[in-house]
C-alpha cells in the first residue's frame, strides 16, 4: 500500500473523529509523520491543516442542519480564536512547547476523570447566562484555546467542547457543532501561516481532504443520529487516547 493511500485512509478517520468530538490530529499527524519521515516537520504539519478545515466544514454543514447555532456569539469567538492561532504559530518558533506539555497532561487527565465520574456532564444545557455573559466567556475561551492551538495543536477540538459544555451551559451536540466554527478559524489562521511560509503540499493536502471530508460527512451523521450519550463516551475515548499521546511525549522524548 503506497504512503499516499495510507495517509488518506487516517485522514478518512480523522474526519470522522473529528465530526464526532474533535480529535481527529491523533490519527492524521502521527500516520503522516510515519510515511513521509524525510519530509520537514513544517512541511507535514502545514499539509495536515488543508483536510483538517475541509472536513470540520462539512461536518459543520450537517450539525447546522439539524442544530440551533449562536452565530451572533460564536463568530466573535472564532474570531479572538483566529487572531491568537496566529500568535501561537509564530510563537512555537521561538519557545519550545515541550515545557508545556507536562501541565497539558496533567489537565487531560483531570478531565478524564471529571468527565467520567459526571455521568450528566453535558448530557443538557446547564446554564443560564446573558448574551453577554456568554460572549464574554466565549472570547476568553476562543482566544485561550486557539493559542493553544497555533502552538501545540492536538486535542484542540476536544478542549473546545469541554470548554463550552463547562463555561458555557451547552450540552455535547450544541457543544461539538460550536467547536466547529472556532476549528474552522484556527485552522484558517495555521493554514495562512504555512502557506505564506511554503510549507503545504497541495499534491498531499488535496486526496486527503477529499478522504476527511468524506469522514466528517459520516461522523456528523453518526453523532446526531445517536445523540449526547453517545457523544460523552466518545469524548472520553479521545481524551484518553490525547493522555496517552502526551504522556508518551512527556516520558519518551
Amino acid at each position: 500500500m503506497s504512503s499516499t493511500i495510507i495517509v488518506c485512509v487516517a485522514a478518512l478517520c480523522a474526519g470522522f473523529i473529528d465530526a464526532i468530538v474533535g480529535g481527529g490530529g491523533l490519527v492524521q499527524t502521527p500516520v503522516l509523520f510515519m510515511a513521509f519521515p524525510n519530509l520537514s516537520v513544517a512541511n507535514l504539519l502545514g499539509t495536515t491543516k488543508i483536510p483538517s478545515f475541509s472536513g470540520t466544514a462539512v461536518s459543520l454543514y450537517q450539525y447546522a442542519k439539524s442544530v440551533s447555532i449562536e452565530w451572533k456569539m460564536i463568530l466573535w469567538v472564532a474570531l479572538a480564536a483566529f487572531c491568537s492561532s496566529m500568535a501561537g504559530s509564530r510563537l512555537v518558533s521561538m519557545v519550545s512547547n515541550q515545557t508545556f506539555k507536562p501541565i497539558i497532561l496533567g489537565a487531560l487527565i483531570l478531565v478524564a476523570i471529571y468527565t467520567y465520574s459526571k455521568k450528566n456532564f453535558g448530557q443538557q444545557k446547564e446554564l443560564l447566562l446573558t448574551f453577554n455573559q456568554t460572549l464574554l466567556r466565549g472570547i476568553s475561551a476562543g482566544l485561550l484555546i486557539g493559542f493553544y492551538d497555533g502552538f501545540i495543536g492536538p486535542g484542540t477540538g476536544s478542549f473546545l467542547v469541554l470548554i463550552f459544555i463547562s463555561v458555557l451551559g451547552q450540552d455535547f451536540l450544541h457543544a461539538s457543532a460550536h467547536a466547529k466554527i472556532v476549528n474552522l478559524a484556527t485552522n484558517l489562521a495555521s493554514i495562512i501561516y504555512f502557506a505564506i511560509n511554503g510549507n503545504i503540499l497541495f499534491e498531499l493536502a488535496i486526496p486527503m481532504a477529499a478522504c476527511n471530508m468524506l469522514g466528517g460527512f459520516i461522523g456528523s451523521k453518526f453523532a446526531l443520529l445517536k445523540g449526547n450519550k453517545f457523544i460523552r463516551l466518545f469524548f472520553l475515548c479521545v481524551v484518553c487516547a490525547t493522555i496517552v499521546r502526551f504522556g508518551y511525549d512527556v516520558l519518551v522524548e
